[in-house]
């Protein structure tokens, strides 16, 4: 390093004209344009620096200065023509023209916002060449071969790591250039001179935001990585002069692994996902090979979350599967599986998951992230992933149904004591006096037990919609029935509140909040699938096509209420006397005279139109009204509005609604269950947690040695995996037990227990029979 840059400044030598220093002056004002054309968004505080003036002494003896430079100088504009057009001759003389005025290539002057003319070449590359660059560097090297070899190499380091200082392309260097342009033998030459393997290309086009942007990591092994460059990738990190380090991260805290989460395909079958995934392989086999103790997968992101459950969260199922089941079958790269194949008996698997980060057990778990990600568009379908799904099943055959069928009957009970509390009302004064007698005894523990209930309703709807928060687009599983419940408790508790206080009003939100209560026992339906597809398909049309439907025709019924209202003149009061008037509304004596309801009533217009929309209006009203016609006119437009074409519409789009969401509907339904098992599960004291808890204990035996995990069996029929070579766990298909053993501590006899296995197929049931037992056990545990 310089002397003059150990006290925060830069010394260089500086040759143009007058009219050249306005020139650049005005330019630095000048509109720009992106990455090659030096675009500028806001300049970053330039470092100080202090230029001397070659022409000094021509100012001291009193000659004029010189206006224009002679044909042998090269101004930046020249340089960088130059390398541009990728024609070596053009730097003919460049050498000695630094040399003669103590330049360097590596000088701001030779820079465009840090952009220098080797990163101009770089990015001029034809058929992957540009006989510029070695020129370049070449120049570099023998403009500082007289001074010291730390110095020279420390020069040399600076020009091949110059950066960007824009705030757009900030920090990209010559290597990310090379890299984006897939030049194998650049990089091998820049990482060589000293290229910074570790350099952070952190603008504002390397991030995300709205606009264009390529976000890939901001180092050049996350570069190399994204851009599907496996030889890149695998140079950078086994070269021998600075390897790239796996783990570094960038300004997110993502390390490579990370990255190619984040640039991964959303789709399951197209996209790039089969390359990220080879790539994914091939950093981790490299990294075992070169740091064996480093375990890149477990490194977590600024978010806290690992590769994995990166991949969960943003909805990467193509690469979340493969991840889930990455399975290694070489012995030194084995303990870099999560999945192992136990046995194998024919086209019968049995593999064993890896549960860590996955099961609930762990907070912040993959299953948590996916049930519970109401910004994960795709997460039922990921959910329905091999593991996933049995181990859903799992924790629902475990616990959560038999938790699930009480809870149904308790509030089954509620159920049945509000109703009767609330048909058997003692009189109309409130609050009601209490006898001493066991009927009203019975009568106020049935009001507590009611109120302990709702209020229970209201408090769990409440901290579920807080947690939650469910959007309007997905309210279907996030949050329905947390609002109706919250609801129902809300009704109940005002109903409450004025019948303590003694007002007759009470019982308009008691029966509201006893229909609604009836109305939420569809949330048990979910238990069984085909009442929770059918209970979804409801959901699904309340809050799509009937919501539009009512939306629209409120603003005609309240529209065309207004405009009857505002035309019709009120006729003189006309009285009735008959009971048998059809607008006879109050409950009278014979004999009492009662008024005739107008069309002057805003309340009695929207009921009369709302009774044309079902078909069930009455047109002989108008009779002794003014403006007959006009009132005729918005009636009839008003029934084709509605009666004839709202009508219609919503059961056209519900036919649709049907045909379209009956698979979606069954993935809802799952995914509904999978909110429902861990709501339960999260209220479970930690003892029983524990007893539930899925998996067993098992010894791998890989590279490691004691590589004891917890883990997931699945057993599956897969005829395309037949005749297959695979390493195994186990040599022979033997006797899955869920006790905390290793292979070798097991007994002989139950190890050898399995050798006769016979696999049974009947109702499309996988089942398993020992030779020494009739018993039937499940295929899984």
């Amino acid at each position: 390093m310089d002397k003059a840059e150990m006290f925060g400044f830069t010394l260089e030598a500086d040759d143009r004209t007058e009219e050249e220093k306005l020139r650049d002056k005005a330019a630095k004002n000048a509109p720009k344009a992106p990455m090659d054309t030096d675009y500028q968004e806001e300049m970053e505080k330039p470092k100080a620096q202090i230029r001397f003036n070659l022409n000094f002494h021509k100012e001291i003896q009193g000659e004029q200065p010189q206006q224009s430079r002679d044909s042998s100088a090269f101004t930046i504009e020249r340089l960088f023509e130059a390398v541009a057009s990728g024609d070596a001759r053009k730097l003919d003389g460049l050498y000695d023209y630094l040399h003669r005025n103590m330049k360097k290539l590596s000088d701001s002057l030779y820079q465009s916002y840090g952009k220098t003319a080797l990163m101009k070449a770089l990015l001029h590359l034809r058929d992957g060449k540009n006989e510029t660059i070695d020129v370049l560097i070449s120049v570099s090297e023998r403009l500082v071969s007289e001074k010291p070899v730390s110095e020279r190499l420390e020069e040399i380091k600076k020009f091949v790591n110059a950066e960007f200082t824009n705030s757009y392309y900030k920090g990209q260097t010559a290597l990310h250039i090379a890299i984006e342009r897939r030049s194998l033998c650049y990089v091998k030459l820049l990482v060589s001179k000293g290229a910074d393997v570790h350099a952070k290309a952190c603008g504002k086009f390397f991030q995300p935001h709205n606009g264009p942007y390529f976000y890939f990591g901001e180092l050049p092994l996350s570069l190399a990585a994204c851009t599907n460059q496996p030889d890149i990738v695998e140079y950078l990190m086994v070269n021998e002069f600075q390897q790239a380090k796996a783990k570094m991260t960038d300004s997110q805290g993502n390390t490579v692994l990370h990255a190619l989460v984040v640039v991964a395909d959303k789709s399951k079958s197209k996209g790039n996902t089969e390359f990220i995934a080879a790539i994914y392989d091939q950093i981790l086999r490299i990294t075992n090979r070169l740091h064996p103790k480093l375990k890149l997968v477990d490194i977590e992101n600024n978010e806290g979350l690992t590769p994995l459950k990166l991949a969960a969260k943003t909805g990467k199922i193509g690469l979340f599967s493969h991840l889930l089941k990455r399975e290694f079958q070489e012995r030194d790269t084995k303990h870099l599986s999560r999945k192992f194949t136990e046995w194998v008996y024919g086209p019968v698997h049995c593999s064993l998951y890896d549960l860590a980060s996955v099961d609930t057990y762990e907070d912040n778990s993959v299953l948590e992230i996916l049930v519970y990600g109401r910004d994960i568009p795709n997460r039922h379908e990921m959910l329905e992933t091999e593991l996933l799904s049995r181990l859903l099943e799992d924790k629902w055959k475990r616990f959560a149904g038999r938790l699930f069928l009480f809870n149904f009957l308790v509030y089954i009970l509620y159920l049945i004591i509000f109703t009767v509390v609330a048909y058997n009302k003692k009189s109309k004064k409130v609050p009601f006096p209490i006898e001493n007698n066991i009927i009203d005894y019975l009568y106020l523990s049935g009001q507590l037990l009611t109120t302990i209930a709702n209020l229970y309703f209201f408090l769990i709807g409440l901290v579920e919609m807080i947690k939650k928060r469910p959007k309007l687009k997905t309210l279907l599983v996030d949050g329905y029935y947390e609002i109706l419940f919250f609801v129902q408790g809300f009704l109940f508790l005002v109903s409450a509140g004025l019948f303590l206080g003694g007002r007759e009003e009470y019982l308009g939100f008691l029966v509201v909040c006893l229909a609604l209560s009836w109305v939420n026992i569809l949330y048990f339906s979910r238990g069984y699938k085909h009442m929770g597809i059918y209970s979804v398909m409801i959901q699904k049309m309340i809050l799509s096509d009937i919501l539009h439907f009512l939306f629209v025709y409120i603003v005609f019924l309240f529209g065309f209420s207004a405009a009857m209202v505002s035309l019709l003149i009120e006729p003189p009061v006309v009285n009735v006397t008959t009971p048998k008037s059809r607008f006879y509304f109050a409950t009278v004596s014979p004999g009492v005279d009662c008024v005739k309801p107008t069309y002057k009533n805003i309340s009695y217009t929207v009921l009369e139109l709302f009774k044309f929309t079902i078909g069930m209006g009455d047109m002989e009203f108008a009779q002794d009204y003014q403006y007959g016609e006009v009132f005729y006119i918005l009636l009839i437009g008003y029934i084709i509005l509605t009666y004839i074409l709202l009508l219609n519409m919503l059961i056209a789009l519900m036919n649709r609604t049907v045909d379209k969401i009956t698979e979606e509907s069954t993935s809802i339904w799952k995914l509904q269950r999978a909110v429902t098992i861990l709501d339960m599960e999260k209220r479970l004291p930690c003892c029983l947690k524990k007893v539930f808890r899925c998996g067993v204990e098992k010894n791998l035996n890989t590279l490691l040695g004691a590589d004891r995990r917890r883990c997931f069996r699945v057993e599956e029929v897969n005829w395309n995996k037949w005749n297959t070579n695979l390493t195994n766990i186990s040599e022979d298909p033997g006797y899955c037990d869920g006790h905390l053993q290793s292979d070798s501590e097991a007994s002989p006899k139950r190890k050898n227990r399995g050798r006769s296995l016979r696999v049974l197929f009947k109702d499309s049931s996988r089942r398993r029979e020992t030779p020494d037992s009739t018993e039937m056990r499940p295929l899984y545990v």
